[in-house]
C-alpha cells in the first residue's frame, strides 16, 4: 500500500470516530440499535428537538452510519449496516470493562 494511500485510510477513520465523538449522536445511534424509528420518535424518547434530531441524523446519513426509507409521508430511519451494530457494541463492551 502506498503511504498516501494509507494516510488517505486513516484520515477517512479519523473523521469516522469524530462522528461517534458526540454523546448526542451515540444516543441517536443507541435508540436505533433494535428498532427503526422517525425524528418525532427519536426527539421524544431522547427528549430533544426534532431540528436537533434531523441535524444529527443528516450527519449520520453523510457518514454513512444510518439509511432511511420513506412510508408515505413518514421517514423511517435505522443503523446502516451491521458494522455500524458492532462498533457500538464492541464500544460498549470497552468501557464497561
Amino acid at each position: 500500500m502506498a503511504a498516501e494511500h494509507d494516510d488517505k485510510i486513516l484520515y477517512d477513520l479519523a473523521e469516522l470516530f469524530k462522528v461517534f465523538g458526540d454523546s448526542t449522536r451515540i444516543k441517536i445511534l443507541y435508540s436505533m440499535f433494535e428498532n427503526e424509528l422517525c425524528v418525532n420518535d427519536i426527539a421524544k424518547l431522547l427528549n430533544l428537538s426534532q431540528s436537533s434530531v434531523s441535524h444529527q441524523l443528516r450527519i449520520l446519513k453523510t457518514s454513512k452510519l444510518v439509511k432511511f426509507r420513506r412510508e408515505g409521508k413518514s421517514v423511517y430511519y435505522s443503523l446502516d449496516d451491521e458494522h455500524v451494530r458492532a462498533i457500538i457494541s464492541m464500544g460498549m463492551e470497552h468501557v464497561e470493562e
